[in-house]
């Protein structure tokens, strides 16, 4: 199990994502990321049902699971971003989130998820051939988190549960600026001698929580005939970042390492979300979260007078979703039997004057007899930056995901 853990985080640490914010914590995933909620627009945390399995965000969902769900997911995503004159075109691919789950009866339900929270990644490089100079930037680096959660049903009141969940933290971050000779300045004769000069900049790093073992998520859920409905409570934490900074000189001579740690406050977050269900099987769904960031971010930095810190802003994110539940009987025909979804969302990010809308389209197409469903989704937007030190990105994506379902444990 511990190998297999560590392969998918591996997967993770090398998912490409937004060029906003790579300096700081780079592009925050939506808690969870799984391929129904993102066709649901990231609505739908109170939303039970035997597929619904883990959510990172509300871990008391669980208590009302009948059945073991199994929970994969791919994101491909094309950007277009933009800033200052300047365009840069990316292809992404990710696993966003690995889900398991599991119900005890009376004793309530279990789940594990690995969940990306954080993600930077960015390669360019570019030359100028008349003056003989060239640059090189490259970003890489991921925080991930291992949540396990526990979910039971109260005792004499069985429409509401409690949950609650671990976040423990891994990850690592690095960049590499590379600088090439700059022969602006010599006589034109001379410039044989400073082509192939490059300094380059090297910072490599680790993630962990300073002072504990992980941060924690507490939630109640209610479940009623029409409406459920969710709240939950994200305890703050410090990231503590050891970075190691070293310069190379052509790749031949390195100076002595220096060693650094920044620390990011990260603050406490609340949630809610609501799920209206109409004759059955028509499902409106919205979900809030809010986090108030009081603390700029220190950078990665560390040379060439490059920004420290990102400023930041309050961070909250408005979810509004529509599901059709497909026919859970297997002898209705396959189309009735899909579940249909769209949705939308308004995105404040953590960086000052960023902000984000979106929406999406998907279903679930059902495979086999026991529930096991194919989920996809189609989601687009732009990221807006009311700011000349950000990019603007235009986004379109495919979201894949593999749901099961079993009944392990169960009598037949």
């Amino acid at each position: 199990m511990k190998k297999f853990l560590l392969a998918l985080s591996v997967f993770s640490g090398y998912a490409f994502s937004s060029m906003i914010g790579i300096d700081a914590l780079g592009e925050e995933q939506v808690m969870g990321g799984t391929t129904s909620a993102a066709a649901r627009g990231f609505a739908g945390n109170a939303k039970t049902g035997d597929a619904e399995g883990l959510s990172v965000v509300n871990p008391a969902r669980l208590a009302f699971d009948a059945k073991v769900v199994f929970n994969l997911n791919f994101a491909m995503e094309m950007e277009d971003a933009r800033k200052n004159g300047h365009h840069y075109s990316v292809s992404n691919l990710s696993m966003p989130s690995f889900n398991l789950s599991f119900p005890m009866g009376l004793f309530g339900a279990m789940g594990l998820s690995l969940w990306q929270h954080y993600s930077s990644s960015f390669n360019e490089e570019s030359e100028n051939k008349s003056i003989g100079s060239n640059v090189k930037l490259e970003y890489q680096g991921s925080v991930y988190e291992i949540v396990p959660a526990y979910a039971v049903r109260l005792p004499f009141l069985r429409s509401f549960s409690l949950g609650a969940s671990a976040h423990v933290v891994m990850g690592n971050t690095s960049r590499n600026l590379t600088l090439g000779a700059d022969a602006s300045s010599v006589a034109k004769e001379d410039t044989w001698a400073t082509r192939n000069y490059l300094v380059s900049d090297y910072v490599d790093g680790t993630w962990e929580i300073k002072d504990h073992p992980a941060y924690y998520t507490g939630a109640l859920q209610y479940r009623g005939k029409m409406v459920s409905y969710f709240f939950s409570y994200t305890t703050g934490y410090t990231l503590e970042n050891e970075l190691e900074y070293t310069f190379r000189f052509s790749e031949l001579d390195t100076l002595a390492a220096s060693r650094s740690v920044r620390e990011i406050d990260v603050p406490a977050m609340l949630a809610t979300g609501i799920n209206y269900r109409l004759a059955k099987r028509h499902n409106i769904m919205m979900d809030l979260t809010w986090r108030v960031w009081d603390e700029d971010i220190e950078n990665i930095a560390g040379s060439w007078n490059m920004p420290e810190v990102t400023e930041t802003q309050t961070d909250f994110m408005v979810s509004l979703g529509y599901q059709f539940d497909g026919s859970p009987l297997f002898y209705e025909s396959f189309w009735n039997r899909i579940n249909y979804r769209a949705g939308a969302w308004y995105r404040n990010w953590y960086v000052k004057d960023v902000f984000e809308v979106g929406g999406s389209l998907g279903g679930g197409f059902p495979l086999g007899r026991k529930g096991t469903t194919i989920d996809i989704a189609l989601q687009g937007g732009k990221r807006f930056a009311d700011t000349k030190s950000e990019w603007e990105e235009t986004f379109i994506g495919l979201r894949i995901g593999l749901t099961g379902i079993a009944s392990w444990g169960q009598t037949r």
